[in-house]
């Protein structure tokens, strides 16, 4: 049986670090296995409409990481966190690969300035990431299941997939350890975590909408979305999440802090269905037998 190491101390500073660095992944998006697309896997691909937003998230992404690197003061930390900011840009490349292969309609934007608090900025990337890759477990999973490209396509975003899964655990950890060095307790970083999800929440929203708006919306909608999403349920998408994100923790020390809120939501949300659904079921007899009459 494992013991949980003292969140803050310096033997989870360097569990959180070590597991980080010990599970990188040697790659060149250049010479990974890109397959040959069909033309009607090309018109799926380039129909997606949020590649631009995801393409240039991804570039943000790293020169957040970049720039807050070398104001972090502890050297462990900020060879793991500079390692991070080396993995963002490669998530960048890779989009950018695809991009120029697939022929997808999207390019590189112009950066924003970034706030003078880098720290607030990266901590504001970290809860992103973690929302977004806690709702993409579940679309992965659904898109991959519904054959929506091939599957040597999905092989290589499941690299992908699996970076930001460490990068997760490395950002929760380092999160928790920056709190307890900073004496904030329990509630007080719970009702933090919370405001950052909000604000990721916004966000995620205004990409949603931006991605619709170069075709309306109406493009995807209607040629894709009966392929990836048939038979969609929104309990049934909560509970890919809420499985996926699961599945994809077990793979690290149980001794290191995973993502807590997004899947005690996820949780409740699914107990609250299957009483709903429980609680319809007499009903839905009843309709039935009257119908049989």
């Amino acid at each position: 049986m494992t013991t949980k190491i003292k969140a803050g101390s310096e033997a989870h500073k360097a569990l959180f670090c070590k597991q980080f660095m010990d599970t990188y992944q040697d790659y060149n998006p250049e010479t990974l296995p890109w397959p040959e697309l069909s033309d009607a896997d090309l018109e799926r691909l380039r129909g997606v409409p949020f590649w631009q937003e995801v393409y240039h998230t991804e570039r943000r992404a790293g020169a957040i990481v970049d720039a807050f690197t070398p104001h972090v003061t502890d050297p462990v930390v900020r060879e793991a966190i500079a390692l991070q900011g080396f993995e963002e840009r490669r998530h960048a490349d890779l989009i950018r690969v695809m991009i120029e292969r697939y022929g997808i309609d999207a390019t590189a934007q112009p950066m924003e300035a970034f706030p003078d608090d880098l720290e607030t900025a990266f901590i504001d990337f970290g809860f992103g990431e973690c929302l977004d890759a806690f709702l993409g477990f579940g679309a992965f999973k659904s898109a991959r299941q519904s054959e929506f490209l091939p599957a040597s396509l999905f092989d290589i975003f499941d690299t992908l997939m699996f970076e930001e899964t460490r990068h997760i655990v490395f950002f929760i950890n380092y999160m928790a350890w920056r709190e307890r060095q900073r004496g904030l307790g329990s509630i007080r970083r719970a009702i933090k975590s919370t405001r950052f999800y909000m604000r990721a929440g916004g966000r995620l929203m205004g990409m949603v909408k931006r991605g619709q708006e170069p075709n309306d919306g109406k493009d995807f909608a209607v040629t894709q979305a009966n392929l990836f999403l048939d038979g969609f349920s929104f309990g049934g998408f909560v509970e890919d999440c809420y499985r996926e994100n699961a599945r994809r923790m077990s793979a690290f020390d149980p001794d290191l802090m995973q993502p807590r809120l997004l899947p005690a939501i996820a949780g409740l949300a699914l107990r609250g269905f299957k009483a709903w659904e429980f609680a319809r079921s007499p009903l839905r007899k009843a309709q039935r037998a009257e119908q049989s009459v």
